[in-house]
């Protein structure tokens, strides 16, 4: 059961008289966002459905003058707030640096949705919460803060940036409980106070609130590589937001390309050009909040890293919380994506293009071990069959000896178009690598083809040329790109439009 708490009185208090009462006089108050006081403007209430105009009379200097002399002062990030409240105030200044509009925001205590991730913060595992703007995630912060503190006596610092956990003013609002809450004098130096709550005042939780730059990112995996349960959020409603931002890919472990030695990838029947994570996850535990009663949860963020990379979908354990504060949990079963490969594997995600098998091929083998043949198509998984005349085959393999003979079986294969694949000497290795270049061409991955192209466009900047344009490619695809030409400090744009959208790579500014 949710129990909502709004201290409206103290926000309509410092409005200007004419303002407050038009508001006093609505009935659905419960739901306000925000009033917004413009210089020369009308005065109006900003609910979920409606604007409301307050006032028949424009909004003068006078009137902000009167709503600044009842709050606190404006800090470096233009937002300021009334003592011991969660409402937040935000102004607009003109160029003279002279403030001309007000933005009031209500703030409210929500009790009880820590229910739908109790056990969950309760592990000391570290917790990232994402969402859209004004899902609820400060909201659940705080609720998680009084938590922690009271009832699992638990030592907890709220690192403040903007005072909306806690509140305006130097004593802490009662949503955080006995959680101890530090101050920061400027959204710049967050990463700094994060720093300094861990080495001056021993916390086993720290608590912050939209964690969005580098600094920030690696003060976080500082702290969690210290012990210290982080609960946090973070920019981006989605995991996979998070994964294509280069900023904030390192609290989820950070992507980079590698590229694998031929055994490595025979081994892994995989391409050689792949991405992988860089490091451990600095959070645990993911959740996405989609509202107060609905959140869906990734219990072990490295795995689905992992999944996610290697083309798979892990579906998420999804949490609903009804009006009796029960929850009730769908999605994924307990232990990740270990039990979900127990259970048959998660589905593969079908690139943009092809199919979810390849044709068989029909493959003639022209002085090749029959044998080794077979145990190179039963090594790779290649969906392939021998055959034994050129009017049923749609490939050839042959020997380097072979083909520069060009007996008349290959002079027939290039009369026909049927393809011919050399390879250099009689054994399974070689035959197996001559079948993985296959598989890429015929089943046309366009993630590792796209991603060889990009490397090579890379390799042609870095040598001089001015720009290369890439193939067009699906937003997922040209994502990959971008993040592959930051790696190498090289700038990237998006030329065209759909479906001829594609990715030009360029080189990066001198210093």
């Amino acid at each position: 059961m949710l129990n909502i708490t709004d201290d409206l009185d103290a926000l309509i208090n410092v409005l200007p008289p004419q303002v407050a009462t038009a508001l006093r006089a609505r009935t659905n108050n419960f739901e306000l966002l925000e009033i917004v006081l413009d210089l020369g403007r009308l005065a109006e209430a900003r609910y979920p459905d409606e604007e409301v105009i307050l006032s028949d009379r424009e909004v003068s200097q006078e009137d902000i003058e009167f709503v600044l002399s009842r709050i606190g002062e404006f800090t470096a990030d233009n937002r300021a707030g009334i003592e011991r409240t969660l409402h937040r105030i935000s102004c607009i200044r003109n160029r003279q640096g002279r403030i001309v509009g007000l933005t009031c925001r209500v703030g409210r205590a929500v009790f009880g949705t820590i229910r739908i991730i109790e056990d969950l913060v309760r592990d000391g595992k570290s917790v990232l919460l994402l969402g859209r703007p004004g899902v609820g995630k400060t909201t659940m912060l705080r609720e998680v803060a009084r938590y922690l503190a009271d009832e699992m006596n638990r030592r907890v610092v709220v690192v403040d940036t903007s005072n909306e956990i806690a509140g305006d003013g130097d004593i802490p609002h009662t949503g955080i409980g006995s959680a101890r809450r530090m101050q920061v004098p400027a959204p710049a130096l967050q990463h700094q106070v994060m720093i300094e709550a861990v080495e001056n005042h021993m916390p086993e939780v720290i608590i912050i609130d939209e964690i969005g730059t580098d600094l920030e990112a690696a003060a976080a995996r500082t702290i969690a590589e210290r012990g210290v349960q982080l609960i946090a959020t973070a920019h981006g409603n989605t995991l996979e937001n998070l994964i294509m931002n280069p900023t904030l890919s390192d609290l989820v472990g950070g992507i980079q390309s590698v590229t694998l030695s031929d055994e490595e990838a025979r081994r892994r029947r995989t391409q050689k050009a792949i991405l992988e994570r860089r490091a451990p996850p600095t959070f645990d535990i993911l959740v996405e909040i989609q509202s107060f009663s609905r959140v869906a949860v990734q219990r072990d963020v490295a795995e689905v890293v992992d999944a996610i990379l290697r083309g798979y979908e892990v579906p998420a354990e999804v949490r609903d919380l009804d009006a009796e504060g029960n929850v009730h949990t769908t999605g994924a079963p307990p232990g990740g994506r270990r039990a979900l490969e127990r259970r048959g594997g998660p589905t593969p995600i079908t690139a943009i293009g092809t199919t979810t098998a390849s044709r068989e091929r029909h493959i003639l083998p022209f002085g090749i071990s029959r044998q080794r043949l077979e145990q190179a198509l039963r090594e790779t998984g290649f969906a392939g069959q021998i055959v034994d005349s050129l009017d049923t085959a749609d490939a050839l393999i042959t020997l380097r000896s072979y083909y520069r003979r060009k007996p008349q079986t290959l002079r027939d294969a290039e009369e026909r178009s049927i393809p011919v694949y050399v390879v250099k000497s009689n054994t399974v290795f070689q035959l197996e690598h001559c079948l993985l270049s296959m598989r890429t061409e015929k089943a046309g991955d366009p993630v590792v083809a796209a991603l060889r192209e990009a490397e090579e466009a890379i390799g042609q900047v870095m040598t001089g040329q001015d720009g290369v344009d890439l193939t067009p490619q699906n937003a997922y695809i040209r994502r990959l790109q971008h993040m592959l030409a930051q790696r190498y400090n090289l700038i990237s744009r998006s030329l065209g439009k759909e479906p001829y959208r594609r990715v030009r790579i360029m080189p990066g500014e001198s210093d």
